[in-house]
């Protein structure tokens, strides 16, 4: 008979990391989707709506907060139980 040797079971993540990952990908998705769009019907005519305030700051602030929501869930260590 094999000798059972004790299960390791050592948990890289917590679930309140995961649910973390989750928020940070949403903000950057959400981001990214705020700055998209845009396309002009008529090239040859100026369209100023893509320096409007949606498109040049609060996009890239939800991108950048979503990154750092990423790193603070990746180096948040778990409770020890």
């Amino acid at each position: 008979m094999k000798k059972k040797q004790p299960a390791n079971k050592f948990d890289l993540f917590d679930k309140s990391n995961y649910k973390l990952i989750i928020i940070g990908l949403l903000s950057i998705a959400a981001g990214f989707l705020l700055m998209s769009g845009g396309a002009p019907e008529n090239p040859e005519v100026f369209n100023p709506e893509i320096y409007n305030f949606r498109r040049i700051r609060l996009a890239p602030t939800l991108v950048l907060l979503g990154l750092g929501i990423q790193v603070y869930a990746i180096l948040k260590t778990p409770k020890q139980k």
